[in-house]
Parts: structure tokens; C-alpha cells; sequence
């Protein structure tokens, strides 16, 4: 067996399984995280998928498709720098979009869509996300 040297400096037994337990614990986390990162997340994502308009430009219908792996809910429709007169489906509360469905909105604005302007469609969901912009130019 080897000679102690005296006077050197050791590391306790505490001090040792203190440090074990440690790296033990943190070991752990990083193998969590790499794992969670192999598992599917749940997403949402929103696709406009058709617009059109009616032939005197009163009303537009937008199909949306939820393309993500989660079902989610449409909370605000939105055309920028026009306030919808009309939504339908309304969106009093929010819209359940299952995931892989699809659903349209006919909207309507005060004067119809005017002849050759840009709009830009988005879409925000309960938990914040926005999807958009999507411009169409009216017929």
C-alpha cells in the first residue's frame, strides 16, 4: 500500500458524498433535458390557406389551417388598419381549432373592401401567438 504524507490535506468523507450526490443530481438534470428535447412538443401554427372575396367586395372569406401538432384557440382576427364590421364565426370567445382542421372566416368592414388595396390578415391565438401578416390585394 502507498505511505501517507503528513500534514497533507484531505478531503472528509461528508465533504466527498456532498460533492457526489452533486454531480449525481446534475447528471440528472442534463440527461432531462436532452431527453425532453427527443420528445415532441405540442405546437401551434396557423396557415392562411385561401381568401376570397364575394364579386361585389362586401364580405371576404380567409380559411385558416392549424398545421401545428396542438389543438388551439383563435382569440382576435385582425386586417390592418380596418376595424371588421363582422366576424363569422364570431370570436366572442375564442375559436377552437383542432389541430390538422380547418375553419373560414367571412368578415365584413363598414364600405366593403375597396378595388386593388393590399390587406393584411393576422391571427392571434389564447396563448399569445401571432401568425401573419398574410396580404391579399382586393379584386
Amino acid at each position: 500500500m502507498g505511505t501517507l504524507v503528513k500534514g497533507g490535506k484531505a478531503l472528509s468523507l461528508v465533504v466527498a458524498a456532498i460533492i457526489l450526490v452533486m454531480v449525481a443530481a446534475a447528471a440528472s438534470i442534463v440527461a432531462a433535458v436532452w431527453m425532453g428535447g427527443l420528445t415532441s412538443v405540442a405546437t401551434e401554427q396557423v396557415t392562411f390557406s385561401d381568401v376570397v372575396w364575394d364579386a361585389d367586395n362586401a364580405n371576404v372569406s380567409v380559411t385558416l389551417k392549424n398545421t401545428g401538432t396542438a389543438d388551439l384557440y383563435i382569440k382576435a382576427f385582425k386586417i390592418a388598419g380596418v376595424n371588421p364590421e363582422s366576424i363569422s364565426p364570431t370570436l366572442d370567445a375564442p375559436y377552437l381549432l383542432k389541430a390538422g382542421s380547418s375553419v373560414t372566416f367571412v368578415v365584413s368592414i363598414a364600405g366593403g373592401f375597396k378595388h386593388n388595396v393590399h390587406y393584411m390578415f393576422m391571427v392571434t391565438t389564447s396563448k399569445g401567438n401571432s401568425f401573419g401578416p398574410h396580404y391579399r390585394t382586393a379584386p
